[in-house]
């Protein structure tokens, strides 16, 4: 029987453009997922959401886009699987539950949340130029949250997080 491919769910600002330093990251992080063989999962939509849609698209690999609404049409035209969750914002749970780790890069508060959502489910989260976060007690050092300069080194920290 064949085994699942690996999922690693991409976070980020659903705004920011094409040519922002969050979008070429984003990019080439779908590219690199996909050229190691794993599926992309992210909100389905804009920004980080598209552009890492398009990189994994373009290197041939698959992308599991999780939409807000009621119709797969809200998917950027990157994903190959569509889920309309009909949920809202509350579909952040479902991305960041899907993937085996996490990459965040950039982001605004919907990220937060999706990074402290994974971290709840034991998930690992790779910061990329994202949220530095800090804490005390057990929280100390964000546990789980491994920072990432680059985009080659934030995905291999997550395929390295999947393997262990």
């Amino acid at each position: 029987m064949e085994s699942r491919k690996k999922q690693v769910s991409v976070i980020g600002s659903g705004t920011c453009g094409e040519g922002s330093e969050a979008w070429g990251l984003a990019e080439e992080v779908g590219q690199r997922l996909a050229e190691a063989g794993a599926t992309v999962v992210c909100g389905g939509l804009g920004g980080v959401m598209e552009a890492a849609s398009r990189g994994a698209a373009q290197a041939g690999g698959e992308v599991i886009g999780i939409v807000p609404g009621i119709s797969v049409e809200e998917a950027n035209p990157h994903c190959t699987h569509v889920v309309a969750s009909a949920i809202g914002y509350a579909r952040n749970l479902a991305v960041v539950a899907s993937g085996d780790a996490a990459i965040a890069i950039g982001g605004e508060w919907g990220t937060l949340s999706e990074i402290g959502h994974a971290r709840t489910f034991g998930k690992t989260v790779v910061a990329l130029r994202s949220w530095g976060l800090t804490g005390r007690e057990r929280m100390e050092g964000a546990p789980g949250v491994v920072p990432a300069e680059t985009a080659a080194d934030a995905v291999a920290a997550a395929l390295d997080a999947i393997d262990r």
